[in-house]
């Protein structure tokens, strides 16, 4: 069975990981300040911190902003549960809108859903392509959409109006009008998941790269302080002559990354441009010429004039096909021995969102791609002779099903 989103464990991770480990320092210490630092380079953003997954810096920033009982965040009724769940945790409610084609956010509907109630917009970069924040940008700075903002706490007052939270789970490395993901808005979360383009196993990054007169660099060292349950020294600290002393000035999380997390990291982003991306876009590339020769099938975007993908998830999509004529494709998949997978169920079809009273009947895009969707592998370790299997399992169980049902 070719498996679908096997991490990259080589030598030079754990060479790296034994390193660290024989350090006798594992938690939070000198690792992730240097990846927090290399984050930063790369991103072109204004801070970094380092935590314990996407989820958790999602979570983080909605605290940070007073996001609470009585608020709502507009988010991509296409995205991973995550999104939403932060949402929930802070009592707020999660407002849903439609996706484009492409799979992100719709601008149009973000405008439609604003209300004096929201005060953040949450857009995710699907697939590693990213969203269109030029527009969103300009959407949360007009004139109408500020008036209708309802500041209640001293950062909402400070921004004067929505904060966009970029969620950019499947983007490091990815470009949007020759910038990167991490500096396109106001705050950026990666996520470092384990079948991420850059693993850590599990982690996260905040990058902040919010506008005067916010201070990037005192908000970043408040925020550690905030994940580390409001200790106002870290670890690695506490062990220097004389600092064992320390306060709790809030009842903060746990949302630290570690230093054997960021040994993986530092690795991985010091070859991340020249080697993972490289075979990312292979992967992509060969995919495309070899699907394009069918008139079933729909290549994804990935690559345009103003944006390029990070290459995170294949997106293919079968033209004029049912939701149950696309799982039947992905079962005889299986069976010929690839493993595939599908980005995602959209939130309102969970039971718990549905229970909400959301309803997959408001948001026909999404469902529409979500219907037809099948998520091919792409990853470092994939062969060229694997990626023609895959490509022949896929046509092979693409036309079985077609022609069974015409």
């Amino acid at each position: 069975m070719i498996p679908f989103s096997p991490p990259r464990m080589d030598d030079k991770i754990i060479e790296a990981v034994i390193d660290t480990l024989k350090s006798g320092w594992i938690t939070t210490g000198p690792r992730v300040i240097k990846f927090e630092e290399m984050l930063t380079r790369y991103g072109g953003h204004k801070a970094t911190l380092c935590v314990s997954s996407g989820s958790a810096g999602l979570e983080l920033m909605l605290r940070w902003f007073g996001v609470k009982e009585g608020d709502e965040v507009i988010v991509p009724a296409y995205t991973y549960t995550a999104t939403a769940n932060v949402v929930v945790h802070c009592g707020a409610k999660p407002v849903f809108v439609d996706v484009d084609d492409d799979f992100n956010i719709s601008v149009c509907q973000i405008e439609r859903a604003i209300t004096p109630r929201t005060k953040v917009i949450i857009p995710v970069d699907l697939g590693g392509f990213p969203c269109d924040y030029d527009e969103i940008n300009r959407l949360v700075s007009k004139t109408m959409t500020r008036k209708k903002f309802n500041p209640a706490t001293e950062e909402q007052k400070k921004l004067g109006r929505i904060l966009v939270l970029s969620d950019a789970a499947h983007s490091i490395g990815a470009f949007y009008k020759k910038k990167r993901t991490g500096c396109l808005t106001d705050i950026t979360v990666y996520s470092f998941h384990a079948v991420k383009n850059l693993t850590t196993a599990e982690g996260g990054a905040v990058c902040l790269n919010l506008p005067e007169p916010f201070d990037n660099q005192d908000i970043q060292k408040y925020l550690k302080v905030k994940s580390l349950h409001g200790q106002t020294k870290d670890a690695y600290s506490k062990v220097q002559i004389g600092g064992w002393r320390y306060d709790i000035v809030e009842p903060g999380y746990k949302f630290n990354m570690t230093d054997i997390q960021a040994a993986m990291g530092l690795v991985e982003l010091d070859r991340y441009d020249t080697d993972m991306l490289v075979k990312r876009r292979q992967i992509f590339e060969t995919y495309s010429s070899a699907f394009s020769k069918y008139n079933w099938a729909q290549i994804p975007v990935y690559d345009t004039e103003t944006k390029k993908s990070s290459f995170h998830a294949y997106l293919l999509r079968i033209k004029g096909i049912t939701e149950n004529q696309r799982d039947r494709i992905i079962h005889e998949v299986y069976s010929q021995g690839v493993a595939v997978n599908v980005h995602f169920i959209p939130l309102p079809m969970m039971t718990y969102y549905s229970s909400l009273g959301y309803r997959m009947e408001d948001f026909p895009v999404s469902y529409d791609n979500f219907s037809r969707e099948i998520s091919l592998p792409v990853y470092h370790s994939l062969s060229n002779r694997d990626i023609e299997i895959i490509i022949r399992a896929v046509v092979h169980s693409v036309e079985a099903v077609i022609q069974d049902n015409s």
